[in-house]
């Protein structure tokens, strides 16, 4: 078969391998947060690692708070203001990692994935990654269930499937995103950013939205990130294309959201030696402001695709 999964099991948590066996490419994956710690990709006879991950499942336990470094993003996206919400008539204040005064990227993001699924064929190799959140943290108690469909295909293309389910009497608040951090080669000033949105969520001096818009057309053509700086949102053009590319000498990467993520968030580090992109079911802060929060009904099972494909220019 051209495709193959691997596991390593001599660290704290599984380590899943999705490999192309005819290019190379390969797809590292964590059960440690279900994230995507490596992406290689063949450019000039040699790997490319296109995700700034971590160096073992201990870096990423002892760090992944510093910088969410492709941390799976639920039931809530970026900051809550002062983690707190009001559902019905009840407030709510979660307990879990703040940044200053606000609770940021949820509640699963360390969350001890299991392996439910393998499967390689001739056409692609998948994995499928199961956590069920149990009412850990008393600002969001209401348990589901999320699984984490990962598939590589041919042509360096890796897609993620997220599968959210509960059983409360209740519909429940929902917010799902990703946040991983791609790196072409060199630092990102070097690279151009281009995607369908000219609406960028206006926010306060906390990064959280005010609930204004404004116009912001740069992205729209392509627009070279040297001397830019960003930790915005953006909204899609409604009908567009949601497509994200950024592209280097070598390369190209293409983001593809399907509908359920409408808000881009684009972070840049101090660094500059890669981009966070991230893909987000609704606004920061939406458990307050309501931009895209979803109430997920019982029994019922809630989606959320996007797809990552690199390719040499």
């Amino acid at each position: 078969m051209r495709f193959a999964v691997t596991v390593n099991q001599q660290q704290a948590h599984p380590i899943i391998t999705l490999k192309d066996k005819a290019s190379g490419c390969k797809a590292e994956i964590f059960a440690f947060g279900g994230m995507l710690n490596a992406f290689h990709v063949p450019l000039k006879n040699k790997l490319l690692n296109c995700i700034e991950g971590f160096s073992s499942v201990a870096d990423a336990r002892k760090n992944i708070a510093n910088s969410f470094r492709s941390a799976k993003i639920s039931p809530f996206v970026c900051r809550m203001r002062n983690g707190s919400y009001t559902l019905g008539e009840k407030k709510y204040r979660v307990r879990k990692h703040y940044l200053g005064e606000h609770a940021i990227h949820g509640l699963v993001y360390d969350a001890s994935f299991i392996i439910k699924e393998e499967t390689a064929t001739d056409d692609f190799a998948a994995v499928v990654l199961k956590f069920t959140y149990k009412k850990t943290d008393q600002g969001y108690p209401f348990a589901f269930d999320i699984s984490l469909h990962w598939k590589l295909e041919a042509g360096n293309k890796l897609s993620v499937t997220t599968s959210v389910i509960h059983k409360n009497a209740q519909p429940i608040p929902y917010a799902d995103g990703w946040h991983p951090y791609f790196t072409l080669g060199g630092k990102v000033d070097s690279h151009t950013l281009q995607f369908n949105g000219d609406t960028q969520l206006i926010f306060d001096n906390d990064l959280l939205p005010t609930g204004k818009r404004k116009k912001d057309t740069r992205f729209i053509k392509g627009l070279p990130l040297k001397g830019i700086f960003l930790d915005n949102s953006f909204e899609y053009i409604p009908g567009a294309s949601r497509k994200c590319v950024l592209k280097s000498k070598d390369l190209q990467l293409i983001v593809e959201p399907d509908a359920t993520y409408p808000v881009l968030q684009i972070y840049t580090p101090v660094s500059r030696k890669s981009i966070a992109i991230e893909n987000l079911s609704g606004a920061p802060d939406n458990f307050n402001n309501g931009i895209g929060l979803i109430l997920l009904e019982p029994n019922k099972i809630y989606s959320f695709s996007t797809s990552y494909m690199i390719t040499a220019l």
